[in-house]
């Protein structure tokens, strides 16, 4: 495997928090080689103490520029053609990396893979797609914010670009496919919605219908498709909920010593509901449909979680996801 390339500047932590995050995908992966992209000096100093075997994995790539979280994407592409996001992103046009990871600026990330790399025949927009934790396992959501809006077509497109995903990468044999709405009957909904709804009852895929928000987790579907204003918005809010949750227990459990005592007894249950539930173990959204591998880390990702971005990117080149969707694409193409 060609290493990834890695954006250690971006984000809203301190590059040392990336750096870890790479250094802990190396130990974890003994196949995985990178490309860490941004200053040299803090760079060649993360590495230095590191045994020689993880060491020898990780090359450094200089960057003299950075996209700040408050760049706009057009001055990213214009401006800051040597930042360490566009040097990952060429790396990987160039043929020299097989995918590129960025905690950076989402709006600006998506406008270079899209403005470098280009999307796959048959593909009008990339679109960000995660695993959100739900009673079965994971349900794959799309798009998560690289598309405001998005047309009938565009939502079909993810469609069907998420259900290669849950099939190919993940295993779903036969992944059920549902469009996000504020109701699950045929006449709910704005005209985009109906539109879509309308081309995915013929597009061959499992589309099972309209779902709500609670269907996300509900296990019932694998796939949810909706544009990346929607979607980053819920992304976000169940992000909120998630904290919330987890403080109010903490002061629940600690409201007296009887309290204490209750917690301590439901600790390792409560342990084990945190680990399934971190949102850590979820981060990392690949942007399918572009002619290449980008996964867009959370930009407020620690070590852990930016490891595991690291090795989503992994996942995605050991599975040819962009070969899968391309020929996916364009057999769809040529049955329509």
């Amino acid at each position: 495997m060609l290493p990834v390339a890695i954006d250690v500047m971006s984000g809203d932590h301190e590059p040392r928090e990336y750096l870890a995050g790479a250094v802990r995908a190396l130990r974890a992966d003994p196949e995985l080689r990178t490309q860490l992209v941004g200053d040299p000096q803090l760079i060649s100093a993360a590495l230095a103490g590191l045994p020689e075997p993880v060491r020898s994995r990780a090359t450094v790539v200089g960057a003299s520029q950075v996209v700040s979280m408050q760049d706009k994407p057009r001055e990213a592409i214009r401006h800051k053609k040597q930042s360490s996001m566009r040097v990952a992103v060429d790396l990987v046009e160039a043929g020299t990396a097989c995918a590129c990871v960025s905690a950076g600026n989402t709006g600006a990330l998506t406008a270079i893979a899209h403005f470098v790399l280009g999307t796959l025949p048959g593909v009008e927009r990339a679109a960000i797609i995660s695993a959100i934790p739900a009673a079965h396992g994971h349900t794959h959501m799309l798009d998560l914010g690289a598309n405001t809006k998005a047309t009938p077509e565009q939502l079909r497109q993810f469609a069907a670009m998420g259900a290669i995903i849950a099939r190919d990468v993940y295993g779903v044999a036969n992944p059920r496919i549902g469009l996000l709405n504020i109701g699950e009957e045929d006449m709910k909904g704005h005209e985009l919605v109906q539109a879509a709804q309308a081309l995915l009852a013929r597009s061959g895929l499992n589309y099972v219908g309209f779902v709500e928000g609670d269907d996300i987790f509900s296990g019932d579907v694998d796939v949810v498709v909706t544009d990346g204003f929607t979607g980053n918005v819920a992304l976000k809010t169940m992000e909120g909920v998630a904290g919330l949750i987890a403080d109010r227990m903490r002061q629940e459990f600690r409201a007296s010593w009887l309290d204490r005592l209750a917690g301590a007894v439901a600790a390792p249950a409560l342990r084990r509901a945190a680990a399934g539930l971190d949102p850590r173990r979820y981060n990392g959204a690949c942007m399918v449909g572009l002619d290449g591998i980008v996964v867009k880390s959370h930009g407020r990702a620690d070590g852990v979680a930016f490891a595991r971005a690291i090795g989503t990117a992994a996942l995605a080149v050991r599975h040819a996801l962009t070969t899968h969707i391309a020929q996916a694409m364009h057999a769809q193409g040529s049955t329509t």
